[in-house]
């Protein structure tokens, strides 16, 4: 039998309203226990966490995730593939969330808006062999010994501290799976204000983990190639054809929005043709300010304080 040691951490004082879902899992479910990682930096919180799990697989949910009941259930049957060191699924918008909220979804499930990273918020297709692009922490499982392996993650990045592990991980020979029937449900940030610095926190986590890991994609740069050339083409006005890809990057934008006003059936995705630039720029800014701010550094005390640790027991189910 699998045993879990699902992972969440919160801030100091901080409630973990995730813990209502969990209470919600099939009773067939795996063994688990419950760590309440409760800190400033939420890298080391994780990482204090896992050395004290007890279970085979560490599960990583962040405080809001509302998981499927059946997610241990599935996990456990896909990592009955030795080679299998992680799993995960997407983080799909609540339908509750506000029409902001659930715009934010649609732009981030884009592929113009997200790119390759779209699949982390949506659930498409069957489960298949994946990278770091279609996985994000608030849910994702890896068995523990892989992840004590490899050192866990590198506290001098929040964010895409997993995109750097998952890569040691893939690098060692050990496969990632992206699993769309084990999604969670976690809202989109409030206001657009909040989204802005969301997009600008993702950008800067892809550059300082360029400069940490030395790899890098040229597509997780576009962005910042586009607001580079946003920038000098004021000076190049002249120049012959150096208008081009912007107004082939305003008919993507178009398209992109006519299409998910059809797909999305709101008449409020229209205001992606202004969301989509504001996410790509606010991202490119992002990308910039991780390169020329170096590699960066956690900060804060992370202690780890199991608040509940919650057997089978406490769900009408055996004990470890």
């Amino acid at each position: 039998m699998v045993t879990f040691s699902i992972i969440i951490p919160v801030r100091p004082g901080g409630d973990a309203a995730a813990l209502e879902s969990l209470r919600r899992l099939d009773e067939t479910s795996d063994t688990f226990e419950i760590l309440i990682a409760e800190g400033c930096s939420p890298s080391r919180q994780r990482n204090s966490a896992a050395e004290q799990a007890r279970g085979d697989v560490l599960y990583f949910l962040d405080d809001d995730s509302q998981v499927d009941p059946n997610c241990l259930k599935t996990c456990s049957a896909l990592l009955g593939d030795e080679t299998v060191a992680v799993v995960g699924g997407p983080s799909l918008t609540p339908g509750s969330d506000t029409r902001l909220q659930r715009l934010f979804g649609v732009a981030l499930a884009s592929i113009f808006g997200a790119g390759g990273s779209r699949n982390r918020y949506r659930a498409v297709g069957d489960t298949r062999t994946t990278n770091d692009s279609e996985l994000i922490l608030c849910n994702l499982a890896i068995r523990r010994a892989t992840y004590l392996n490899e050192g866990g993650l590198d506290e001098r990045l929040y964010p895409n501290e997993e995109n750097e592990l998952l890569d040691r991980i893939q690098k060692s020979g050990h496969k990632l799976l992206h699993a769309p029937r084990m999604a969670v449900l976690r809202s989109q940030r409030t206001t657009l204000r909040l989204f802005v610095r969301q997009m600008f926190s993702y950008g800067r986590g892809r550059g300082q983990q360029t400069l940490i890991a030395g790899t890098g994609t040229v597509a997780a740069f576009i962005p910042l190639i586009f607001l580079l050339y946003l920038a000098i083409l004021p000076l190049t006005a002249s120049v012959p054809f150096v208008s081009v890809p912007l107004y082939a990057y305003c008919a993507l934008d178009l398209l992109f929005t006519v299409i998910a006003l059809f797909s999305s059936r709101s008449p409020y995705s229209v205001f992606l043709i202004a969301l989509f630039p504001l996410m790509h720029i606010t991202n490119g800014f992002g990308l910039l300010g991780g390169l020329l701010g170096g590699k960066g550094g956690s900060s804060g005390k992370a202690g780890l304080q199991t608040v509940t640790t919650i057997r089978k027991k406490e769900f009408g189910q055996a004990d470890w």
